[in-house]
């Protein structure tokens, strides 16, 4: 019977503001740690719990994302799973990751689903028993991923219909990094009206580290998935941005607003 994950989010408490995280089995001990920046913290959190890394997965390939592999395998022996196209950014890969593929953790199973856009090369992980979206750089608290980089934000707006819809909305969101603050901030310039965003901005305000959100609970607040608001369109016709016509014209809107902003 799969097992529900033991999920160790890691606040590395850089200038990015990354989390890197550990799931573990229950049973096993096993452990696979997601996007490595700060060896040392996930390798003393492991210890700590009695954890044994065997795997290093990668979500996508910049470098505050995979920083930390190499320190991670030398200490563990961890096998390497990523996008073969992050290859020439991550290092020579031990497991080829496509959609629809599993990973196990011991008694844990985590379903890897292709998630393009922030860059081609970006999965996310969703691990179905305790519902849990590991999703990088794909969706933030409040916002999703730029597109700057050699990313495309007319791919990731497909990507985030589609999660939408495969996703049961009590999944939680692990994501790559804590812009929730800013994001909510920007979320209030466009949708004034939106007490969810007020209420959720108020409740941060004081807080370190942001909280841990549900796809549902994102939905209340978060501009980009919140396209069929009328205030939301209203608004950005208003701004110039002309983004009535369609969710993607709304989305594309959107983004190239937060890009400016």
């Amino acid at each position: 019977m799969d097992a529900a994950p033991l999920i160790e989010r890691l606040w590395v408490g850089n200038a990015g503001r990354n989390f890197n995280y550990l799931v573990g089995c229950p049973r096993t001990g096993e452990a696979l740690v997601i996007d490595p920046l700060d060896a040392d913290l996930c390798l003393r959190t492991a210890a700590a719990r009695s954890w044994r890394i065997t795997q290093v997965l990668n979500t996508h390939e910049h470098s505050d994302h995979v920083g930390g592999n190499a320190a991670v395998r030398a200490a563990t022996g961890a096998r390497l799973l990523a996008h073969p196209r992050a290859e020439p950014r991550v290092g020579p890969i031990d497991q080829p990751l496509a959609d629809g593929d599993a990973v196990a953790v011991g008694d844990v199973r985590l379903q890897v689903i292709e998630a393009p856009g922030h860059t081609p090369a970006h999965v996310v992980v969703f691990a179905p028993v305790q519902p849990s979206l590991f999703c990088g750089d794909t969706i933030f608290n409040a916002g999703v991923g730029n597109c700057t980089r050699g990313g495309d934000p007319e791919v990731l707006f497909h990507t985030l219909q589609r999660l939408l819809v495969e996703l049961p909305p009590q999944t939680r969101l692990y994501p790559g990094h804590d812009y929730m603050q800013r994001n909510l901030a920007f979320a209030l310039d466009r949708e004034p009206d939106n007490d969810s965003a007020q209420t959720w901005s108020e409740r941060i305000e004081n807080e370190a580290v942001a909280p841990l959100t549900t796809l549902e609970e994102e939905r209340g607040f978060n501009p980009f998935l919140r396209l069929h608001s009328a205030s939301l369109r209203r608004n950005l016709v208003q701004a110039g941005l002309g983004a009535a016509a369609s969710d993607k014209a709304t989305f594309l809107a959107l983004r190239t607003l937060r890009d400016r902003w």
